[in-house]
């Protein structure tokens, strides 16, 4: 059944539950989404890592999908993927992307923007081997956002991989597999307000110096 106009229209909801003022934030903004990240975690919001990723072609056609945050730190925001999928051919493209998390719960939402890098190979590999053996051979089996004939085909290349990496203690990271470093320029932290007041501070990066300003919602 279609959703009627109306009933659409007046989908919203009203939030009530914090304000977000300049003395609360901290002047670094990796710090600032250090605190309200390990709050998503304790407010036990299903997977809290969870981000859409932003990236544009080079004539800046977008694009976006979810992934999860797998690292971050004082040089940015790390996730790993297939450096053979859409999103590697445009990141090798333009190297400029966004990250957004939304936590509904908290009634939040943090946008991130910045340039693109890929981290060291050792790093990856480091990674790669934490990952549970049946998603490190599915890096393999994978040849990711390449069309292919149906599901039947992926689940026939798993079981035959599986079989070839049984005696296999440590599986080799893919070649085309690891992750990238979003080294920020610009964060914003978003609190959700009665009557669309919502609360915005953004971090701008001038030289080494992170400069905030309060934005109209």
């Amino acid at each position: 059944m279609a959703l009627d106009k109306e009933t659409l229209q007046n989908l919203r909801q009203d939030y009530r539950r914090a304000h977000l003022s300049e003395d609360q934030i901290n002047p670094n903004p990796v710090e600032q989404f250090s605190r309200w990240f390990s709050e998503a975690m304790s407010a036990e919001i299903i997977e809290p890592n969870a981000m859409t990723l932003s990236t544009a072609t080079a004539d800046g056609k977008p694009s976006a999908r979810i992934m999860l945050l797998k690292g971050f730190d004082e040089r940015g925001f790390i996730f790993y993927t297939n450096y053979e999928s859409r999103k590697g051919i445009e990141i090798d493209e333009n190297p400029y992307a966004a990250l957004t998390f939304f936590w509904l719960e908290l009634q939040r939402q943090v946008r991130i923007e910045g340039k693109l890098e890929r981290i060291s190979e050792e790093e990856s590999t480091q990674y790669f081997h934490v990952r549970p053996r049946k998603s490190q051979i599915g890096a393999h089996a994978s040849a990711q956002s390449r069309q292919i004939q149906n599901r039947e085909e992926l689940e026939s290349k798993l079981e035959s991989l599986e079989l070839s990496f049984e005696d296999t203690e440590v599986i080799p990271k893919p070649h085309y597999w690891g992750g990238y470093l979003l080294k920020p320029t610009f964060i914003e932290f978003w609190q959700g307000g009665s009557g669309r007041l919502h609360d915005r501070i953004a971090y701008t990066q001038e030289g080494n110096t992170w400069v905030t300003a309060r934005l109209a919602p």
